[in-house]
């Protein structure tokens, strides 16, 4: 073989070796942008879960808050019944004094929310009739 062909069969096989070398890099790379993508997809879901329990979280705090904005009405109401309790007759209030139990406020009765506005203007309509 002249020497001018090996050269050029030594330059094809070199370039051939480089671009083989290149297409493995690239292969290479490309499996790690799957990779990437997969774990980014992964990182995407988690995101999507936390977001959702940081939701119930904040429903659930809102919640509690309704509660305790309430909770002045709940005590209004026991301390409402304790002072309605029904004075004893004098003559209960020998036994009365026997007893070392504070007696007990009347039972409260629970109502339910949707007929409130109902159950206001009948108290209001009673409070009025008796105020005449």
């Amino acid at each position: 073989m002249p020497s001018h062909l090996r050269g050029q069969s030594m330059g094809a096989s070199q370039q051939s070796t480089f671009l083989q070398q290149k297409i493995a890099d690239k292969k290479t790379e490309l499996a790690n942008l799957k990779d990437l993508q997969a774990l980014s997809g992964g990182l995407a879901d988690q995101m999507q879960m936390l977001a959702d329990k940081l939701q119930t979280l904040s429903d659930g705090t809102e919640a509690v808050a309704a509660v305790l904005s309430n909770w002045h009405n709940v005590l209004r109401a026991i301390n409402m019944a304790s002072t309605m309790l029904p004075k004893p007759k004098e003559e209960d209030e020998a036994e009365t004094k026997q007893e070392l139990e504070p007696p007990l406020p009347q039972t409260l009765v629970r109502i339910p929310t949707q007929h409130a506005p109902a159950v206001i203007e009948q108290a209001n309509a009673g409070a009025a009739a008796t105020a005449e």
